[in-house]
């Protein structure tokens, strides 16, 4: 897709970020716990479509199977190429930065804080935005908020330009249970602010990935002036991104990847300070969103290609680590079936076809 068929009009009044899926290569002859191989005109193509319809990528993030399949090496060769189609296009992007380098082996603090850094260089390097990912193995090793007020605040000095701070909930990832150096909410609630309030200069925004509403609001009315928080509550995403009288939130979504027309078409309407028409055209997509992302919600992702299967965006229904068997095909059919009653699919014969193929597949009556 070239340039000249994006919109002419930006979204405006929301920053709109979708985390993508990448395209496995199906053909590739390698085991669940491999290296990662990468159908990169696919994996490509997709992004572009996000960027079609105005939004931006947020890349190499767990949509991408960030830790559940995606390795350092691919998700490295991941943001190089997205940033650089991204500067072809004036496609907006933001991508990961974290210390998954370093594996399950024990890594010192220092280490933890190098690994940062390599990252953090190389998407800076690539000319993206980068989001400072949560680190499975700083949660390992940090005993209370110490370390993380030591090298965030270090990350966030180095930093060229404001970044994205991301807190993923323990629910998407069962590692970074206690981040912020505890397991009481609000105490880690604190520490979280006083980084952020520290380095604020730096701070573009905070993703909140805690499938919680109410402390998402709680947070976003305590952020400093200019601090924006991108929701990342897949449950309760059109009334956080509607907003109150104290605010808004805007959104870095991993449900936007697959309802990606959808969602743009409505900020739109929310850019026409049509909040109504925004939370109509919006809200029937959350019942599919809360199904994808039911527990264990880290396999999330299994729904999230399937439909980009079923919608035409890729040739197959293979995900790296193998990761398309960790949904059951009651799951699979129920996502299909919420879909299509939202008209999500851009030919729905095509996605009918395919679903009773993967029916047939699976042992079932087509």
């Amino acid at each position: 897709m070239n340039a000249s068929s994006y919109p002419a009009a930006p979204l405006t009044s929301r920053t709109v970020f979708a985390a993508a899926h990448v395209v496995a290569d199906p053909f590739a002859d390698t085991a669940p716990d491999g290296p990662a191989v990468i159908d990169w005109d696919a994996t490509m193509a997709f992004r572009h479509h996000l960027w079609s319809h105005g939004l931006g990528v947020a890349e190499a993030m767990d949509t991408a199977q960030r830790g559940m399949g995606l390795d350092w090496p691919a998700a490295a060769e991941l943001i190089r190429r997205s940033a650089a189609e991204a500067v072809a296009v004036g496609g907006r992007i933001a991508c990961g930065a974290g210390t998954d380098q370093l594996g399950a082996a024990a890594v010192s603090l220092a280490d933890i804080r190098a690994a940062y850094e390599e990252q953090l260089t190389l998407v800076e390097g690539a000319g993206a935005q980068a989001v400072v990912m949560a680190s499975r193995q700083l949660a390992a090793v940090a005993a209370g908020p110490e370390p993380y007020m030591d090298i965030y605040g270090s990350l966030l000095r180095q930093a060229a330009e404001p970044v994205i701070l991301h807190w993923l909930g323990p629910m998407f990832d069962p590692a970074l249970q206690g981040y912020w150096g505890s397991t009481d909410l609000d105490t880690a609630t604190e520490t979280f602010l006083q980084i952020i309030t520290t380095h604020a200069d730096k701070v573009d925004g905070v993703k909140v990935s805690l499938l919680d509403a109410d402390r998402e609001i709680q947070l976003r009315r305590r952020l400093p002036d200019g601090v924006r928080c991108y929701t990342g509550d897949d449950f309760h995403y059109p009334e956080l991104i509607a907003g109150d009288a104290h605010g808004f939130s805007d959104a870095l979504l991993g449900i936007f990847d697959p309802i990606a027309p959808l969602a743009a078409d409505s900020v739109r309407l929310l850019d026409a300070g049509d909040t109504a028409g925004f939370r109509k055209l919006l809200d029937p997509t959350v019942s599919l969103s809360r199904h994808l992302f039911q527990a264990p919600t880290r396999y999330y992702k299994t729904g999230v290609v399937l439909l980009a299967w079923l919608a035409g965006h890729q040739t197959h229904f293979t995900m790296v680590g193998g990761l398309q068997s960790a949904r059951s095909l009651p799951h699979l059919k129920r996502a299909y079936e919420l879909a299509d009653s939202i008209g999500l699919f851009p030919d729905p014969d095509l996605a009918l076809a395919r679903m009773r193929q993967l029916t047939s597949v699976y042992g079932g009556v087509a």
